[in-house]
């Protein structure tokens, strides 16, 4: 996702005043995970792991490609289901 600057003109009777926005965090950052590699170690096929977590098999799938980055509380259920903490899970790393 690119960073996105946006300049808005605000008008008052006496000056115009523009404000950059810019997003606070660096978007230059990647989020990784290890969901394909905990499946494997445990054995599980991304149907069970889809089950087991609520989601279907084809966002297993995209989680595991890193298509598509999970929602805060589905990465909470992935610490669950591996009984592991979120960091060991997912991790934010800069784009080259």
């Amino acid at each position: 996702m690119p960073v996105v600057v946006r300049k808005v003109r605000l008008t008052s009777g006496l000056s115009d005043f523009i404000l950059g926005v810019e997003s606070l965090l660096d978007m230059a950052s990647a989020i990784r995970n290890r969901v394909k590699e905990l499946r494997d170690e445990r054995g599980w096929t991304q149907q069970q792991l889809a089950e087991a977590t609520g989601v279907s098999r084809q966002s297993i799938n995209s989680i595991e490609r890193e298509r598509y980055v999970p929602s805060l509380e589905l990465a909470l259920t992935f610490a669950r289901v591996f009984r592991l903490p979120t960091d060991e899970i997912f991790s934010l790393e800069k784009k080259k």
